[in-house]
Order: structure tokens, then sequence, then C-alpha cells
């Protein structure tokens, strides 16, 4: 009997030879995936960030407010600089047959910087109210002749007035003349006061001044412009002309002596200027000379009339009374007639 060979070892399953190749496939590409994504993460943390383009926040500048005495001291400053004048005149390149004027003179003040001390002065000046006279009757004659600026006012004998065109008529006759000097206000102060008036008018407003007892003596037919040369002028007419006697006779240097003569011819005269504001100084008393009566006493209804007729032609002008111890029924009646045109009366006793 034969007998078959013997094998030691068996062969292996080829089942299992396939899994062990696919699980060693799978490691290897897992492991491959793993070191691909280190390197993505390690190139990535080397490689430099992109460039990024920030603006910077803008800067915040704090400017501190200036103190009102820093600016007053500014001014102060600037107030101290000389102040521009104009000296150029007009002249001719040729001869003419008249002669022109010189140029007026331009006040800058409105465009330079305030000086704070007038500034002040003008302030306690406003609060302050009329000064004492001292003689005891307690009317004050504080602010005559200044200027309310910048409002085209000014204030007279301690009236205020809106205006920019002045009258001024005087009664110089010899009841006014002891008035006045009794009662502590005599003519000299009021001529230093037209004066004063007169010097700090503005440059573009334009004055009349009458003197006046029946007859009465005008500087100018019509309203005078104020320039340095017509201040000047009316000055000089002032000290020169100014009446204190009492008297103003007909055919006088001036002196116009119309037929039926007293305060209504001047009134005429003095609406006739087309001013915006008037100023009668009196005792409220008026007498004129007429053809049929020489000394006629003159009602205050015919001046109220007479001012009522100024009116209905269109005038606008008012008028203000400043008097003298004045009796009741002539104060009552000169009250209506500057009440009527918007002005105001005043009396000195």
């Amino acid at each position: 009997m034969s007998r078959q060979p013997f094998d030691a070892a068996p062969s292996a399953n080829p089942a299992s030879k396939g899994a062990g190749a696919a699980l060693m496939g799978s490691l290897a590409v897992h492991a491959l995936l793993a070191l691909a994504g280190g390197a993505f993460i390690v190139a990535k943390s080397i490689q430099a960030p992109p460039p990024k383009f920030v603006a910077p926040p803008a800067p915040k500048i704090k400017i501190p407010p200036q103190t009102r005495q820093h600016r007053m001291n500014l001014a102060s400053h600037a107030g101290l600089a000389s102040k521009p004048t104009f000296k150029q005149r007009l002249v001719s390149l040729r001869p003419t047959a008249f002669a022109l004027p010189e140029a007026p003179r331009i006040g800058l003040d409105a465009n330079l910087v305030p000086d704070p001390s007038s500034v002040v002065s003008s302030l306690v000046t406003g609060l302050s109210g009329a000064g004492g006279l001292g003689n005891g009757a307690g009317f004050g004659l504080g602010g005559s002749g200044g200027l309310a600026k910048g409002l085209g006012g000014f204030t007279f004998m301690g009236l205020k007035a809106q205006g920019q065109k002045i009258v001024l008529c005087f009664d110089v006759s010899a009841s006014v003349v002891n008035k006045a000097g009794a009662s502590g206000v005599p003519l000299a102060k009021i001529k230093e006061e037209t004066i004063k008036l007169i010097s700090g008018l503005p440059s573009g407003a334009e004055f009349g001044l009458i003197q006046f007892v029946r007859n009465f003596k005008p500087f100018k037919p019509e309203l005078t412009a104020m320039t340095p040369a017509n201040r000047d002028l009316a000055t000089s007419w002032i000290e020169r002309e100014w009446n204190e006697s009492g008297q103003m006779p007909k055919g006088g240097n001036g002196v116009v002596s119309p037929p039926a003569n007293g305060v209504p011819r001047v009134l005429e005269a003095a609406f006739a200027m087309k001013p915006d504001v008037i100023f009668v100084i009196s005792d409220g008393q008026f007498e004129q000379t007429t053809p049929d009566e020489p000394n006629r006493r003159i009602p205050s209804e015919e001046i109220e009339d007479q001012v009522k007729g100024f009116q209905k032609a269109g005038s606008k002008t008012s008028l203000h009374f400043i008097g003298f111890q004045m009796r009741e029924e002539d104060k009552d009646a000169w009250e209506n007639i500057t009440r009527r045109t918007g002005g105001r009366l005043r009396e000195i006793r």
C-alpha cells in the first residue's frame, strides 16, 4: 500500500490577505492627509500676513475759550493805535470861476475797535441819569449836548430827542433873561450847552439856530450840514452874536423884521427848514407887533392852530419846549402843543 506525502505547514487564506492590504492602504492615505494638513498649517503660520491700510483717528484739538478780560485787553491795545485821517483836498487842474471847498473829514470811529474805557463810560452815563446842577431846584443838565450814538438821537438841556436835523430857537427877551438867571440857568449857560451840542454832532447831521424877541435872527435861513468848517462858523456866530440884552431892534445885522412879527414867524422859519426836531427855549409868554396892534399878546390857541396847520401840510417834526418859570395856563397849553407833535416840555424853576 502506497502512502501520501505530508505538508508540514498549511497554505494561507486569500481573503485575509486582501483585508490586510486594504487596511495598510487606508493607513497610508490617512498618513498622507495628515502630513498634507500639517504642512498647510505650518506654511500658513510661516507666511507673512497681508498688509492692512487703516486710517488713524482724527486728532482732537481743543481751543480754550477767550475770556472777556482778554478781549478787553485786545480792544485796549488796538485803541492805542493812531486813528487814520484823510488830508487830501479837492484841487482844480485848471483855473475856474469858482473855488472848490475842502473835502469834509470822514469819521472812521465806527470802523475801529472801540475803546473799552469809552464803552464803560457811556454805560455809566446811561445808568446814572441826569446830574444835579446844584441850584437847589432839582433840575439837572446831565447829558446836555451828548449824543445817543447809533440811535440818531441827542440830549439838550435834559430833554432827549431823536433825529439828525435839529433847530434851536432861543427867546432872548428881557423876561426870559431875568427868569433864566433867577432859575440858576442863565443864558450864558445855555450858550455853553449849545456850543457843546454843535461840537458833538456827528457827520451827516444838520442844524439851525434862531434867536428871537419879536424880530428874529437866524444863523442861516436853511439847515446847515455838520462839517468842521460849518461847526467853526456856527461857534464863531454864537460867540459873536449871542444876545443877552433882552432886545432885538429892527434893522440890526441879520435881523428879520416881518410886518407881523413874534413867535409865529419864528415857528414858520423853523418848520420851513424841515427838521426832525425843534427846541424852543422861552417862558411861554409871547407878544408881537402888527400894523394894527403894537403890543399884541399872542394867545396859545393861535400857536396851537398854527402847529396843527404844519402837521396837516405833512410835517413830522417833533416840537420840544424848555420853559423858565412858566404860568400854569402857558405850561398847560405848551404841554398840549408838544404832546401833539411827539415832543416834551420841561420847566426850569
